[in-house]
């Protein structure tokens, strides 16, 4: 399987099937840092990334909101001193894809 970072998100609708646990699981191997969390039901990508300042975790929230645009794919970013959340999920499935 080619590099996550070289793949591009698909349009995904509600009959698109979500990952089982087992699939979910060998792909969150390829992710460090990454873990899965439960949500309302809805299982989602949960990272936090830790900077030194409000100012640097914010710009990295951008970045992850630049990236987020392109590929017409949006999380959850919180920031807060020195930290910032991404939680990733895909909406239309309420649960997580390959995307």
């Amino acid at each position: 399987m080619e590099p996550f970072h070289t793949q591009r998100c698909e349009q995904c609708h509600a009959d698109f099937p979500a990952l089982n646990n087992e699939e979910a699981r060998k792909l969150l191997n390829r992710i460090p840092g990454w873990q899965i969390e439960e949500h309302a039901g809805v299982y989602r990508l949960v990272k936090s990334f830790e900077f030194d300042s409000f100012k640097a975790a914010f710009k990295f929230a951008e970045r992850i909101a630049d990236i987020a645009e392109q590929e017409d794919h949006h999380p959850v970013i919180s920031v807060e001193l020195g930290r910032t959340v991404v939680q990733w999920w895909t909406n239309s499935i309420a649960c997580l894809h390959l995307n």
